[in-house]
């Protein structure tokens, strides 16, 4: 018999501002714990020693973390001039250390141009990425490195918000697969005297941004059920295709909504002729994804149950 699955069953998404020092599990299991989320899972990772947006998606909202992969992050990052150490971080052994040469906004500005657009970056040894089945954590940790494949990047955006004699900050707004601890040693190798991670802060992912939507620490979390129970919690909950705002929105008529439900592709005027788009009924409600087959008809891709 199948055993019961403990918690409510919820649905939706809440944008977790994750402390440091907490593993991407970690976190989710503390506000999946806090939610009494019967299922629970996040989108995108980020590393104990980054803080920021970590979208903790709740019971049929898990469904939509592949639909995010492609996504673009932002990034709000300082690096240490003058130091390289084997993880790219603070927290690595210390390598090297060099002089840093006189630097101002303009030598800075001079630099960065250089890694804005379209660049090839090679992964870190100090990456989830496996070799031959293994992490290249593990290897390196081994005290092992093996030759990484170069990977093209987009960065979008690379702003200085800050420098002094020994850091500067950076804005990155970046495609997926870029790692920021590989960018800011680049930029400290193009310096001439090296650099790694200090701080490293996530504000943007997908559709989301810190700058322009409500996120929440753990501490406010607690102190939201403490005040006013579950309920309190269930408010701060997004709705599954806030996620999906990147794909289009497509209203079925009254009659399609059965047969879309129960998976039977029917035709939708004005849909999109390529890539999936989001469907919904004539009230708004949100059923799924769909896709538009070569005879013309919109097919169902992922749907959900009604929410």
């Amino acid at each position: 018999m199948a055993r019961k699955r403990r918690g409510r069953e919820i649905n939706g998404i809440v944008l977790f501002d994750k402390p440091l020092g907490l593993s991407s599990n970690q976190a989710l299991q503390r506000v999946r714990r806090l939610f009494n989320a019967a299922k629970a899972g996040h989108t995108g990772s980020l590393d104990p020693a980054a803080s920021g947006l970590l979208p903790v998606c709740f019971g049929q909202a898990t469904r939509i973390s592949g639909l995010l992969l492609d996504a673009d992050k932002t990034y709000r990052v300082t690096g240490r001039l003058g130091t390289r150490t084997d993880s790219g971080d603070l927290e690595g052994e210390v390598i090297e250390t060099r002089e840093v040469p006189p630097l101002d906004a303009e030598a800075m500005e001079a630099v960065l141009a250089r890694f804005r657009g379209r660049v090839e970056q090679v992964p870190p040894m100090y990456s989830a990425l496996k070799h031959e089945g293994k992490r290249l954590y593990e290897l390196a940790r081994e005290g092992k490195t093996v030759e990484r494949k170069a990977r093209t990047i987009d960065f979008h955006e690379v702003t200085l918000e800050a420098l002094s004699s020994t850091e500067f900050t950076l804005r990155v707004h970046s495609s997926k697969g870029a790692y920021i601890r590989t960018l800011v040693e680049d930029i400290g190798e193009a310096l001439g005297c090296g650099a790694v991670v200090a701080e490293l802060r996530r504000i943007g992912l997908g559709p989301w941004s810190m700058d322009e939507q409500s996120t929440y620490r753990l501490e406010e979390l607690e102190a939201m059920v403490a005040e006013g129970g579950l309920d309190a919690l269930d408010r701060v909950i997004l709705p599954i295709d806030s996620a999906l705002g990147a794909y289009p929105a497509v209203v079925l008529d009254a009659a399609s909504v059965t047969p879309i439900r129960h998976g039977h592709p029917v035709f939708v005027p004005n849909a999109p002729q390529t890539g999936w788009f989001r469907l919904y009924a004539p009230d708004d409600l949100f059923l799924g994804m769909g896709e538009v087959l070569d005879d013309g008809r919109t097919a169902p891709r992922r749907l959900f149950a009604a929410l």
